[in-house]
């Protein structure tokens, strides 16, 4: 986390130059943090407190570009709402699903379309998460009330 947040600080200088407009600013966060902060996230088998701490750290840098005090009262999806920003969880998803769905439109042979059908055999060592990212997945599928099969499916169009 270290490093993302040194990231920002060398933009520090944009955020607290009154000459560029605070939606220009939030553009070039938006970009920064879909490249560094998000970077590799369809991989991630991510827990509910990893979501709270990538959350929490671009509603503050957030509510610094926008020059929002702690003493203003304002709400997350109110400065979602100003700022046109989506929860980390919605872009994780997103970008978790269109990762999935460009994987499973590749040619038959792709290791990485194979490596989706993969169920190793076995147990898991002691240490080790019992919920893996396949499971995840194949939680939020049930979720919708499909199945892989369907999903499969549903891959070869791009716009579904």
């Amino acid at each position: 986390m270290l490093i993302r947040n040194a990231v920002f600080v060398q933009l520090y200088p944009l955020w607290r130059n009154h000459n560029i407009s605070k939606v220009v600013k939030i553009r070039i966060f938006n970009t920064n943090m879909g490249l560094v902060l998000l970077y590799g996230c369809e991989t991630w088998k991510t827990t509910n407190h990893i979501t709270r701490i990538l959350q929490k750290f671009v509603n503050i840098w957030v509510r610094r570009i926008m020059n929002i005090k702690w003493t203003d009262k304002i709400t997350n999806e109110e400065l979602w709402r100003i700022t046109k920003q989506k929860p980390i969880e919605i872009q994780k998803k997103r970008r978790k699903w269109n990762w999935i769905g460009h994987t499973l439109r590749k040619e038959a042979v792709a290791i990485e379309k194979t490596a989706l059908d993969w169920n190793p055999r076995g147990y898991r060592r002691r240490g080790r998460a019992k919920r893996t990212w396949r499971k995840t997945v194949e939680d939020e599928i049930r979720n919708t009330g499909r199945s892989w099969n369907e999903v499969k499916g549903i891959a070869g169009d791009r716009n579904a």
